[in-house]
């Protein structure tokens, strides 16, 4: 199998083998990760909708938030609900074209998750460090802008350059959860120079994990500086409150994911690779909502206005 490559044998299907040495474990985490799943889906829609319903949460951190909650449904709706069919299913398999869809759509939204997390740290960065001309500087169109860029952006350095890399499979067995690239490039023939392929994975991460985690780490530090010089206590602790969070997600998204797309092959471990898989793509969107939003004073506020109305009508 390649990406766009022509006249090579195509396997049908795939076999995961997820923990298939665990049953029981497989079944935990069948339960267990049913209840993330709804949590995730019910966290992140309520996100979707009360932006939309309520017109106090018209602003740039919100509209940024609406993408990052639609972002985490699509991603987890391409991964959870196969996963959770091959934790009880006895022939744990994926066709062939779920599996090259998981690998586009993988690459695609961990690309644009990393790109609108920097794009929110820059919305941090001018509403502490310039906050006279947040409203100027965050506009409408400019938001609007920088969100069109963040999701095309990330089609391009992710989805594009895999359509030209080609290697053949001498393998149908994924010691995976799921399909994603850095797995299907350890399935590679022996004799094939995958060589091209790691190098378009790294350039890839590089600017679409590590530049913007150190522009992050960059605008966080202006950020500290400035909030450190605010003369009022209750401005500094609203400051640390409203950075806190988005440091947290941007942590641990973007370590986990530096550890999968940017380290060495020989560091490749089947079992240890499963569970950062898990975190990144099941358990991450589901805390996104409760970091970043429902246990916020203007969501809850939100909720309470937009139920009000609902009993109202």
């Amino acid at each position: 199998m390649s990406m766009g490559s022509r006249n090579i044998t195509i396997f049908t299907e795939f076999i995961l083998l997820g923990f298939s040495g665990h049953p029981r474990l497989e079944i935990f985490l069948f339960v267990v990760l049913s209840m993330v799943y709804f949590m995730t889906l019910f966290g992140n829609i309520s996100i979707l909708a009360l932006t939309c319903l309520d017109s106090h949460l018209h602003t740039p951190m919100y509209f940024f938030l609406s993408n990052l909650a639609f972002l985490n449904i699509c991603y987890t709706s391409a991964v959870v609900p196969k996963m959770l069919i091959n934790f009880l299913a006895p022939k744990k398999t994926i066709s062939y074209h779920l599996c090259v869809v998981q690998v586009y759509i993988t690459l695609f939204l961990a690309a644009a998750e990393c790109l609108l997390l920097m794009v929110m740290a820059f919305d941090r960065y001018v509403a502490i460090c310039n906050p006279l001309h947040y409203s100027t500087v965050m506009n409408k169109n400019v938001c609007l802008v920088l969100a069109v860029m963040a999701w095309f952006s990330s089609f391009m350095l992710s989805v594009v350059p895999s359509f030209t890399m080609k290697h053949s499979l001498c393998s149908f067995v994924i010691d995976h959860l799921f399909c994603e690239a850095p797995v299907l490039l350890l399935l590679a023939c022996p004799n094939d120079d995958i060589s091209v392929n790691e190098v378009m994975m790294v350039a890839g991460s590089t600017f679409t994990l590590l530049l913007p985690s150190v522009l992050i780490l960059l605008s966080y530090v202006r950020i500290m500086v400035a909030v450190l010089r605010m003369p009022s206590m209750d401005r500094k602790r609203k400051a640390f409150s409203t950075c806190s969070a988005h440091i947290t997600v941007v942590t641990v998204y973007y370590g986990s994911g530096l550890f999968m797309y940017m380290r060495p092959k020989s560091s490749y471990s089947a079992e240890k690779d499963k569970l950062i898989s898990l975190f990144y793509s099941v358990i991450n969107p589901m805390l996104n909502p409760i970091i970043y939003s429902l246990r916020n004073k203007d969501v809850k506020e939100a909720f309470m206005r937009v139920l009000g109305r609902t009993k109202e009508s």
